[in-house]
């Protein structure tokens, strides 16, 4: 079950165990504190099993028309589940609702390492297409691949 989470301290609660549990994505502790920081602003959607938190998402607003996928997590025993599709879906349909026209998310580029290549391939599978590479906005090792996604 996906569910918004609106306290600002239970969104940081979730965030922290999940990304904790997820240091092949989010290894870097300064990054990651910066989520688990950031989560508490942004809209929250939880996925829940017997009201355990299993995965999150945030989105954030990055301009009047666009809504950005900041970060999500599933536990990686529940990776290939759906679960993460469910809070892909869920999102896209909040951010439709709120009149939002596209949604974008950030990732390393395809080619660069296995996991992230999982990564982008489930972004595609949701529908996101391929917008623009970054090589150097993180870093040489970390070419940003932005993927967007329209909500009309």
């Amino acid at each position: 079950m996906v569910v918004e989470i609106i306290d600002p301290k239970e969104k940081q609660v979730i965030a922290r165990k999940v990304l904790e549990a997820l240091t092949d994505w989010f290894g870097i502790e300064e990054s990651r504190e910066e989520y688990i920081s950031g989560s508490a602003d942004w809209t929250f959607f939880a996925a829940k099993e017997e009201d355990e938190a299993i995965g999150f998402l945030c989105l954030k607003e990055t301009g009047k028309a666009t809504v950005e996928l900041a970060v999500m997590g599933v536990l990686k025993e529940y990776h290939r589940s759906g679960i993460g599709r469910q809070l892909v879906e869920t999102a896209r349909e909040a951010a439709k609702a709120h009149g939002y026209e596209f949604m974008q998310v950030k990732t390393v580029k395809m080619g660069m390492y296995e996991d992230y290549d999982r990564t982008n391939l489930f972004y595609q599978s949701c529908g996101f297409k391929e917008f623009e590479v970054f090589p150097l906005l993180w870093d040489e090792a970390n070419p940003c691949q932005i993927y967007v996604m329209s909500l009309k």
